[in-house]
């Protein structure tokens, strides 16, 4: 609780006077006994950050200062045993002893903990938590020792009390994983939450009729499916039932502390229930799309356990937006998008800590233990780029993937959670069959995540009542398993019938509860009560703007050249102090020429001219890649470093005293989940210019996942639009299978439908008017640039300030040479991408003067109105050469042909469309620098004469 909320309450009138008192004995009572108070003012003490727990000055708290400083020795460092020869007595000795165990509990507690309903967890015997393994005796169970560190209220207990604790604590239910944490304050936090109330606090009735009612709404659901549409696939929630009220108590208590938005992401498992209970999807439009009812005008659609979804919730801190990410059946990956999509709504909030946004990501258990991408999510939590505040995991752990459930089958590790150590996340194993054991780790789970903004995972031990998917016969392979769960009941009726025998509720209160549900599924009310009917829509983004837009290439993308050049003259100023590197220095006074007009415009100043007019015309950008800064073929150079003492200098950052924001990062070695982070942000916030550059183009080849399953499919799947802008460096310079190639082929194999662009722009002003396209039109598509490397440098690849001024984006250009007349052309060369350079100066050296040569600077949506247009000039053809670097089954031959000969036919129906390029390889390019030599050249001259 923020400290000002705290002021507020303190000075209510009803804690005034003679209330005080009872305040300040209730919070000494708090910090000895948390069960013995009520549940809202634990609750309330529970959030006070540690140095903000006192109240203000100007109130009396005397006792209350007096119970930190006890509780602040509590919480110091784990007293670490003394050597035997400086103890005195036998019974320090076995202090010494007593304090070892109760670390050993802390250490491998969980290791002994009651956590599988099945009871079939395979569990090694833990010799360190016996009595015997640290010298001490049953004879030794009446003495009392000191309780050390350990947070039971109390300074002394007896070693049977302290043992009946910890195994309370940290050997029932919850198993508790943190002392891979080094951070103390962390440890010693985590300490008192767990054992201040023997990780068993006790609840009030009300809360414990709501967590009925919830389970009840779990289960009611996966029933009246059954019955309703029998066999048909739900990967329903049976068995782990308790995920309904964890996430409800989540998103309730992240509420309480003050966030505006919840962007949850999950696979399938249970996906329909949240869909209903979470986030208050029409039951009836659940049932619609079970009966195969079309639900989008256009687009493939997607099936239901694929579907996202987004609502408003009330809380105890007002309202909430929650957004359920779509997600493809590759599991795992949705996280990083679900990551990137929370940090674009921060940055729209201006949420720099991530107080306001909060992630929850639900895992399976195979999957989290099993997919690489979890370990690079994991990494990217506390990164500059890519930290969101700390995410709540979930692991829906019904102890089988598909039929995998043999520990040494399924991982390596004792836990499926164990990669999220790296990252030294706390680990909450909780046994789903114990609601409260469940709710009370997610309250804990949310205020770590909430003081401390890093990671935390809750592991759901729960189980799969059914088969992998409904039709599927799961004894075939799990016999003994399933053996057990046939016989056992609910977790609804286990938590019903405690309930019962508590006093809390009768039989029949039970049965009405799950009534009164099954009655508003059969009207098809809603059943989420906290769901805002008609929600704030300034919480989230309008994409109004951007809807029902048709597909064009052209856009006005010129600026004024008074604007180019009082721009460039800022993004080549930096401060007297700043001390740059030579060569950069040298890429600085030239870029100032070019601003001048004494210098021909490279491909960086270009680049970076769009960025600065983008900034100017109040647009923000995020750029982010591995080598992004200083670019990987060193032509970027937007972030500079002061040689002196190591600092940044961003000059696209100050452009103006008040501009949009200029993100850019290097980011870490990943691929995979920083492409489906800066998806998940691009889908977030379309008036952002997005874009993610690859080390190399063919990079790309470890985020294929995303590209297929995301970027080229979400509109047609979801409806979901992108403007995601990947610039993949693709060029055949002799650097090998590896570094040649971009695989353009496949882009284009996923292209359909107009759902991306893909361009191969050849000079600067060509990348200028590309980037800033991007962003002007109102249409938000992924874009994907083969961008150049030897061209970023290329005396030919040059552009003028003039181009930039009064320009825009080519789809085709045509041929610039004036020497080559129209009338004398009897040869077209097309091609795209580098390989023109070396085309042009082939026809230069051997004097060719009836070849023009065309430039598809767009290969996707396949520009053939404006080929048409450049192809009907030529009267008097004889041959069209398609030209390519790539193997001829690889770029673009294949995928594109049937776009030139479609052309040719309109224009020149007698003539044959040839190829030239390398024969068809297995491999992208050739790894001896004589051979790729050989085979350009070779390419080069066919274009010339191949008929």
């Amino acid at each position: 609780m923020h400290e000002s909320t705290m002021e507020q309450l303190w000075q209510t009138s009803h804690l005034a006077g003679g209330n005080f008192a009872y305040v300040e004995q209730l919070y000494e009572t708090y910090l000895t006994d948390p069960n013995a108070i009520p549940e809202e003012w634990r609750n309330y003490f529970d959030k006070l950050p540690i140095d903000q727990g006192l109240p203000s000055q100007d109130v009396p708290h005397s006792v209350i200062r007096e119970q930190f400083l006890k509780l602040a020795k509590r919480r110091s460092a784990v007293v670490e045993a003394s050597p035997a020869s400086l103890v005195s007595t036998e019974h320090e000795r076995k202090q010494v002893k007593v304090l070892q165990l109760i670390n050993t509990y802390r250490f491998r507690g969980h290791q002994k903990a009651k956590l599988d309903p099945l009871g079939l967890m395979e569990r090694e015997y833990v010799a360190d938590l016996e009595l015997d393994y640290h010298g001490l005796t049953k004879a030794d169970v009446d003495t009392v020792f000191q309780t050390g560190s350990l947070c039971f209220g109390v300074e002394t207990m007896t070693l049977g009390e302290i043992q009946k604790g910890l195994e309370y604590t940290y050997c029932d239910t919850v198993g508790a994983e943190y002392m891979h944490i080094v951070n103390t304050d962390e440890k010693r936090w985590l300490q008192q939450r767990l054992e201040s109330v023997r990780s068993h606090p006790v609840y009030e009735k009300e809360r414990r009729i709501h967590l009925l009612e919830r389970l009840t709404a779990a289960e009611g659901l996966e029933k009246y499916l059954s019955s309703r549409y029998p066999g048909t696939k739900r990967f329903g929630l049976e068995g782990g039932e308790s995920l309904i009220p964890l996430v409800d108590e989540l998103i309730q208590r992240a509420g309480s502390y003050g966030a505006k938005e919840i962007v949850i992401g999950m696979a399938h498992r249970g996906r329909l229930n949240v869909l209903v209970n979470t986030l208050g999807k029409n039951p009836k439009a659940l049932f619609d799309e079970f009966e195969g009812k079309r639900l989008l005008d256009d687009g493939s659609g997607d099936v239901k356990y694929h579907q996202g979804f987004s609502s408003n919730v009330m809380t105890a801190g007002g309202e909430v937006h929650l957004a359920l990410a779509f997600n493809p059946s590759h599991l795992e990956i949705v996280s990083p998008v679900v990551e990137g999509s929370v940090r674009a709504r921060q940055d729209r909030r201006e949420d720099n800590v991530g107080d306001m946004v909060v992630p929850i990501i639900m895992h399976g258990d195979a999957a989290f233990a099993g997919q690489g991408v979890v370990m690079e999510t994991f990494q990217m939590s506390q990164t500059r780029g890519y930290g969101v505040g700390g995410t709540v995991h979930i692991i829906i752990n019904n102890q089988v993937g598909f039929t995998t459930s043999r520990r040494e089958d399924a991982r390596s590790t004792e836990y499926c959670t164990d990669v999220a150590k790296m990252v030294q996340a706390p680990i909450f194993h909780v046994n789903g069959d114990d609601p409260e054991a469940v709710l009370f780790v997610t309250q804990v789970a949310m205020d770590y995540r909430n003081t401390f903004k890093k990671d935390v995972v809750i592991d759901l031990l729960c189980y799969r009542r059914r088969g992998h998917n409904e039709a599927d016969e799961p004894s075939a392979t799990q016999p003994l398993m399933y053996q057990v769960i046939r016989s056992l009941p609910t977790t609804k009726t286990l938590y019903a019938k405690r309930l019962v025998e508590d006093g809390v509720l009768s039989e029949e209160d039970a049965k009405k509860i799950e009534d009164e549900y099954r009655d508003l599924l059969d009207n098809g009310s809603h059943v989420v009560k906290s769901l805002v009917k008609e929600p704030n829509k300034e919480m989230f983004v309008d994409w109004t703007p951007y809807l029902g837009h048709k597909w064009t290439a052209k856009c006005k993308t010129g600026i004024s050249l008074k604007t180019l050049q009082r721009l460039g003259k800022k993004m080549d100023t930096f401060p007297e102090s700043f001390v740059p590197q030579r060569q950069v220095s040298k890429i600085m006074d030239d870029r100032n020429k070019m601003t001048q007009g004494a210098m021909p415009i490279n491909w960086g100043y270009a680049e970076v001219m769009a960025y600065a007019t983008l900034l100017h015309e109040g647009n923000e950008i995020r750029l982010t890649g591995q080598d992004v800064g200083r670019g990987t073929f060193s032509h970027r150079h937007a972030v500079l470093h002061n040689q002196k003492d190591g600092s940044t200098y961003v000059p696209l950052q100050h452009l103006a005293d008040e501009q949009p924001v200029f993100d850019i990062y290097d980011s870490y070695l990943s691929e995979e989940a920083v492409l489906a982070f800066e998806y998940g942000y691009a889908t977030t916030n379309p008036k952002t210019l997005v874009i993610w550059e690859a080390q190399f183009g063919d990079f790309a080849n470890g985020a294929q996942v995303v590209i297929d399953q995301f970027i080229t499919s979400g509109e047609h799947k979801w409806g979901r639009l992108c403007g995601l802008t990947l610039l993949l460096p693709h060029g055949y310079e002799g650097q090998g299978p590896e570094h040649s190639s971009a695989r353009l082929e496949r882009f284009l194999q996923l292209a359909a439908e107009h759902n991306i662009q893909v361009c191969v722009p050849t000079t600067p002003a060509q990348v200028f008017h590309m980037l800033r396209r991007q962003v002007k039109r109102p249409l938000r598509k992924p874009l994907v640039c083969m961008s150049p490397k030897s061209l970023l440098r290329h005396k030919e690849a040059i552009s003028t300030l003039e181009e930039l001024a009064d320009g825009h984006f080519q789809t085709v250009i045509p041929e610039v040479d004036d020497a080559i007349e129209p009338k004398n052309v009897r040869r077209v060369i097309m091609c795209s991408g580098k390989v023109y350079y070396d085309l042009l100066d082939k026809r230069r050296t051997d004097g060719i003067t009836d070849t023009a040569i065309i430039r598809i600077e767009q290969l996707y949506p396949f520009p053939e109105d404006d080929l048409e247009e450049v192809l009907s000039q030529y009267k008097k053809l004889d041959a069209v050469v398609w030209c390519q670097e790539e193997p001829m089954n690889q770029g673009a031959w294949y995928c594109s042909q049937h776009h030139m000969r479609a052309v040719i036919g309109k224009t020149h129906p007698k003539v044959y469309l040839h190829y030239s390029g390398r024969p068809g390889s297995a491999s992208p390019a050739a790894g001896y620098g004589h051979v790729h030599a050989e085979e350009q050249s070779k390419l080069v001259n066919d274009a010339f004469t191949v008929e």
